[in-house]
């Protein structure tokens, strides 16, 4: 349809709430496509901006090649992953009767959603290493101009990404019949989410692994042994320290907010389906309406933010902020009102997710500000040594998790119990009604993501102009400018690291309860075929801690989250000690550079750090994504003794296959128990890290000693144990929680 009529079409139903279901499929995918035309309008506006001085020019371009040589490795690694995961997930599909037919779907949205979550990683990095030099150059001029135009690099990222899971979900919804068969279409989406969450694993993790290395190296050599400031031309790392932020916190974020958006998109859309006799059509697609208002909110409210010289950064980002989580509110209305027959309940479960994500935000600025108490304790912890530090910096880390949990625990309380208000009269079980009202809280939270990751990438775009123009040895007003960007980018890689885990916390509850509704669908599905008659009031929505099958993969699952993460710090902790050593021997080969006469071989330490965090990323990686395959199918094949009784019965054999529900219910285990385990350990990696780090700033501005007294040595100490939590393990945690979901439902069938 077009658009003019569309519109006509929308104005004309205006007074009566009656404007077709498969219209706001075409809304949603036309603001998707305006998305990407937002961010191209944005992209031009920034890359038309000056590029500074030539010797700033030579130290960006630097940065650019590192990270492009470090994407392009990375890419083609994950990209012979994902085409051997495809061609196993076919034939693992087609080994049953029961999921053959599904197959060459599920391996087409697997390999599109692996695409699209690589793509938006790709064009966070392309756009920030090309903004970077030009936020240094209008920083000789103006504190303003230069953060409009830190925000709206990153702005190209957060809009890039929503656009494209928001088109990616709704074609794959389209071609695969939706509009004809809405109540089964969302089940054979499930591959484009394993897709994304595999691409945004590792991305995140090479890229972690890549940045700490690359940032252990620099400081631990640079700072401490040879004495020297942060960002110095003279150390040998510093280049691979400002790639790094770039594959680490852009194209690693932004494909990890892809993967959460795709992953509760369709969550909540599989959900949707116990609702098709009362909400019909529409109560699948709101998902994909409200990502179409968090584009247009965050596009609206990157376009407000304006400076002057005197204003302080993150006041100026926060005003953003909070204009599109207004606009993202009303949106929420509208549609609440146009696709949920105006149940308002509905939109206060809504307005619960859009208060965790405040409140989570504020929380992590509590723990990881300078101003506040926890930093403060960690930084005064340094005056008496490194050992004091870290025992401060793990204190603060593991209380972390406290106040965010009751955040948690409240949201999913009261939005299930909005969605079982809100659907009072609708003919389903209270629990179908209250997980729905889940479902919203969660789209909720995600209905300012865009602008969210605008922020985050604003991070790492203002931290690298503020090493080009130490570099370049620009006047101290315009490093003092930078400084100010800079500052303010720490606090929003922060803040969004803990919005990304309180999403991945209602994202991980969501897709729980998604898994269980897709087995129940499934079984329901085979018996149906077979002719037979499904045990009266059979659910499978409540899973038994005390079957043994459940309580071992529990274990399990929560063994996975602290193996994991050992194997991603012991990564950064062998890839840094290759940098550590290249660092020393060039400065052992090279005396001239400590006095200036010559130049370090900046790209010899790009090679070597690339190299070292391929390596290391694939054996986490492939711990994830084949621990609950394992699990489901050990358990699945083991002895009857584990058959699970529903109704005082064994479920009956169809057509020679046994309905063993061991496997499911397992995998159910490990993966609520994975889930919870990673959220709190994902919360002390995040908050303790970046309370560590700010510790070490905290100190570097003067207080107790400043730069190069005794306790900011302690600082550095402390710093250098939280990098591989704050930017390599606890964000790939954020991950690893929805990528046990996802795979968990695209294997599902193979379980039973």
């Amino acid at each position: 349809m077009r658009l003019h009529l569309l519109l006509a079409s929308f104005l004309q139903s205006s007074s009566t709430g009656s404007l077709p279901g498969r219209d706001f499929l075409w809304i949603a995918l036309s603001v998707g496509v305006l998305g990407l035309l937002f961010a191209l309008v944005i992209s031009r506006s920034v890359l038309s901006a000056d590029t500074g001085l030539a010797e700033m020019r030579a130290i960006s371009n630097a940065i650019r090649e590192g990270a492009e040589a470090f994407m392009s490795r990375q890419y083609a690694a994950i990209a012979v992953i994902a085409v051997l995961l495809a061609i196993a997930l076919y034939f693992g599909y087609k080994v049953s009767p029961f999921t053959a037919p599904l197959a060459g779907k599920v391996v087409v949205s697997f390999l599109i959603g692996a695409c699209c979550s690589g793509l938006s990683g790709y064009t966070g990095m392309s756009i920030s290493i090309r903004t970077n030099i030009r936020v240094a150059s209008a920083a000789r001029t103006s504190l303003g101009r230069a953060l409009q135009l830190a925000l709206r690099g990153g702005a190209v990222t957060g809009l890039v990404v929503i656009a494209l899971s928001l088109l990616g979900i709704g074609i794959l919804f389209y071609c695969f019949g939706g509009l004809k068969d809405p109540a089964h279409v969302p089940y054979q989406l499930v591959g484009f989410t394993f897709g994304a969450s595999l691409v945004a694993l590792f991305a995140q993790l090479g890229g972690g692994i890549y940045t700490k290395a690359a940032d252990v190296g620099a400081d631990l050599v640079g700072k401490v042994e040879a004495g020297i400031p942060e960002d110095d031309p003279r150390n040998p790392a510093v280049i691979a320290d400002l790639v790094g932020d770039n594959v680490g916190d852009c194209a690693g974020r932004g494909a990890d907010i892809f993967e959460s958006t795709a992953a509760e998109n369709v969550g909540a859309m599989i959900l949707g389906t116990a609702l098709y006799p009362v909400l019909g059509v529409k109560g699948i697609l709101f998902p994909l309406v409200i990502q179409a208002v968090n584009l247009i909110a965050s596009f609206i409210g990157v376009l407000v933010v304006r400076s002057r010289e005197d204003q302080v950064p993150m006041d100026v980002l926060n005003r953003g902020y909070y204009v599109t989580t207004l606009l993202a509110l009303a949106g929420f209305a509208a549609a609440v009102y146009w696709m949920l027959q105006g149940r308002w309940w509905l939109l206060a479960c809504g307005v619960v997710g859009i208060l965790m994500s405040f409140l989570f935000v504020r929380i992590t600025e509590y723990y990881t500000e300078i101003r506040y108490w926890p930093v403060q304790a960690i930084a005064k912890a340094s005056l008496t040594g490194p050992a004091t530090n870290i025992i401060s910096g793990l204190a603060v880390g593991m209380e972390t998790p406290a106040v965010p949990v009751l955040v948690i625990a409240a949201a999913l309380l009261l939005s299930y119990y909005f969605g079982v208000r809100g659907l009072a009269d609708a003919p389903l079980s209270t629990y179908a009604k209250g997980i729905y009202g889940t479902a919203i809280a969660t789209m909720g939270m995600l209905s300012s993501a865009a602008y969210i990751l605008a922020m985050d990438t604003f991070g790492p775009i203002t931290d690298n102009a503020g090493g080009i123009t130490e570099m370049s040895d620009q006047p101290q007003v315009v490093r003092d400018r930078t400084d100010l960007l800079d500052a303010a980018g720490n606090t929003t890689k922060a803040l969004t690291k803990g919005y990304a885990i309180g999403s991945a916390a209602l994202a991980a509850f969501l897709l729980f309860s998604a898994y269980l509704e897709t087995v129940h669908d499934i079984v329901a599905n085979r018996f149906h075929d077979a002719g037979l008659i499904i045990p009266p009031n059979w659910q499978f929505n409540n899973i038994n801690l005390a079957s043994v099958p459940v309580f071992v993969g529990g274990l399990l699952g929560g063994m996975l989250t602290y193996l994991f993460s050992s194997l991603a710090i012991r990564a950064v902790g062998r890839a840094a000690q290759y940098i550590i050593k290249d660092v020393r021997a060039q400065f052992a080969e090279n005396p001239g550079i400590m006095i200036g006469t010559s130049k370090p071989d900046y790209g010899r330490s790009v090679r070597i750090v690339t190299g070292a965090a391929l390596r290391e990323m694939i054996l986490p990686g492939a711990l994830v994504v084949f621990m609950p395959l394992a699990v489901g199918l050990i358990f699945k094949n083991l002895s009857t003794t584990f058959h699970i009784r529903m109704v005082g019965e064994i479920l009956p054999t169809i057509n020679g296959h046994t309905i063993n529900l061991a496997g499911a219910e397992a995998v159910a285990g490990l993966l609520m128990v994975g889930t919870i385990s990673g959220i709190l350990l994902a919360m002390l990696m995040n908050n303790g890290g970046g309370a560590w780090d700010n510790a070490k700033k905290h100190i570097e501005s003067g207080a107790h000693g400043g730069k190069g007294s005794e306790p900011h040595k302690a600082a550095v100490v402390g710093d250098t144990v939280g990098d591989p939590f704050k930017d390599t393990a606890g964000p790939s945690l954020h991950v690893l929680i929805k990528l046990l979901a996802t795979v968990t439902l695209v294997l599902a069938p193979l379980f039973l």
